[in-house]
């Protein structure tokens, strides 16, 4: 069935108070794509997120982002009480996220809304931790312990700590009982929230697309509560942390940093890690993309301490036993799989066992010097085409930077004239595709340039803080894109 999304992360939503959230305009947002015609709304993920503040980076694959709970949904629950957030300073630029200003803002008030749920438990609380407790607990202590020692990466803190000494934790639980609370009251929070939003979307026809990370941060309730899972020395620091090799695009690689999976402990374990985490995201999504799939096939390993990515190596990885076992389990998964990058025959291979649609990336067809598979004429039904990702620059700033060869080859191919509407004609490309679906940026239906861009990749300071301006998204502006949708045959009519 030919269908179309838009992609547009939470914290971009409008709000008064620093950070879009799953409040009022997420509801609103909503509105606007079954409005506009659409099947999918696709996210990244919704971890919660520390320094950089990238959604890639979380303290956990399986928790919620506190900044996305809603405060005047708490305030209506009464854990909040309207003077005690909507005073404070939250910023003086609705168009950018200051994270920084959120974290010393957010979560005094988050304090006192957990501090009521907690005196009134609602009666499905228990059931709540119950059904979470593979990883709630350990999530819970190891943000209290974070928070007790100033902040420090999980290898930083104390010995006894450092390695779990059963005593060393049973003490600091007991004298850490109530931060511990309060960090699994935020997840009740945001789950709550979670499941009345994507309950709405449902409701409308509006299907979610989550987006799981291969890798897990280092500093991560993962890593420190489940070590052997990971490729860790003696000392449980990494022995080898991945990234990606240098090519066209950078002349040092990417080194990401995250520590690499012990893939031969998870195999004799039937992949249960893989497993639980793979259930926990679809429970939460309808849809789910797997990023960096080429990492499944084999991923690259750079020695840990090196500054660049220069002097890494290809090693195997689990291949279609991993999906196996996964199917095994939990049965055939609606996947997305992110085949971007540096592929081979075995990843191509690996992607047509799976069956999974793979992805398409409208900016990466019209390089003039060279023949591409990115362009619309040569896909397959089964795949995602994007005019560009969230680590793309939007439609309008692709066309600014890139070569003046390769815009007048994107211009001819897709017949673009003139200034007006060159963003509509690069998403025409993708909804005119044999894709079965097509997803566009919501930057990119705004006509947005560089200005939007969500993340420019091995860059720090300036990423993930673009938001849409309160009324960004009109009546006219859904209209117009049902309209564009309808002439593709990719309505939703549900």
């Amino acid at each position: 069935m030919r269908a179309s999304g838009v992609l547009m992360h939470l914290t971009s939503l409008p709000s008064p108070y620093g950070v879009g959230t799953m409040g009022q305009a997420a509801f609103d947002f909503a509105d606007f794509l079954a409005r506009g015609g659409q099947r999918y709304w696709q996210v990244l993920p919704m971890g919660p997120t520390g320094y950089g503040d990238s959604p890639y980076q979380s303290f956990s694959t399986f928790a919620g982002n506190p900044y996305l709970i809603d405060l005047d949904l708490l305030a209506g629950e009464e854990l909040l009480k309207p003077e005690e957030y909507q005073a404070l300073d939250w910023g003086d630029d609705p168009s950018r996220v200051d994270y920084g200003l959120l974290y010393r803002r957010r979560f005094p008030v988050l304090r006192l809304a957990v501090g009521r749920l907690l005196a009134k438990l609602p009666e499905d609380y228990t059931i709540f931790l119950a059904t979470n407790g593979t990883w709630l607990p350990d999530y819970a202590l190891f943000m209290a312990l974070k928070e007790t020692n100033g902040g420090e990466p999980w290898w930083q803190w104390p010995q006894p700590l450092r390695f779990r000494e059963p005593a060393a934790l049973a003490a600091v639980r007991q004298e850490l009982a109530g931060e511990i609370a309060f960090w699994q009251g935020l997840q009740y929070l945001f789950f709550h929230q979670w499941r009345a939003l994507k309950e709405y979307a449902n409701g409308r026809g509006v299907h979610f697309v989550g987006d799981l990370p291969i890798y897990v941060a280092l500093d991560s309730a993962d890593v420190w509560s489940r070590p052997e899972q990971f490729q860790l020395d003696d000392e449980l620091l990494p022995v080898e942390v991945a990234g990606v090799p240098p090519d066209a695009f950078s002349a040092d690689g990417q080194l990401w940093g995250n520590p690499l999976f012990d893939w031969d402990r998870m195999a004799g374990e039937g992949y249960g890690w893989w497993i639980e985490r793979i259930r926990r995201q679809r429970g939460a999504y309808d849809l789910l993309r797997i990023d960096h799939f080429r990492g499944f096939e084999a991923y690259y390993a750079i020695p840990y301490g090196e500054e660049t990515a220069h002097n890494g190596r290809w090693k195997p990885g689990p291949g279609m036993e991993l999906f196996r076992a996964v199917e095994h389990a939990l049965g055939r998964q609606p996947i997305v799989a992110e085949d971007l990058g540096f592929l081979t025959e075995g990843v191509h291979q690996l992607l047509r066992d799976t069956g999974f649609p793979g992805m398409k990336v409208l900016q990466f067809a019209f390089d003039s010097r060279e023949e591409s598979n990115y362009l619309p004429h040569t896909y397959p039904r089964n795949c995602v085409v994007y005019v560009g990702t969230h680590d793309n620059d939007t439609a309008l700033g692709w066309l600014e930077s890139c070569a003046p060869e390769d815009r007048k080859y994107a211009e001819e191919y897709l017949k673009l004239t003139g200034e007006e509407g060159l963003s509509w004609g690069l998403m025409r490309g993708a909804w005119a595709s044999a894709a079965d679906l097509a997803v566009v940026t919501a930057q990119d239906l705004l006509e947005l340039g560089s200005e939007g861009r969500m993340n420019t990749p091995s860059t720090l300071g300036e990423n993930w803080q673009w938001r849409a301006l309160p009324g960004a998204f009109t009546p006219e502006l859904a209209e117009k894109l049902r309209h564009e949708t309808e002439l593709y045959h990719r309505l939703s009519r549900t």
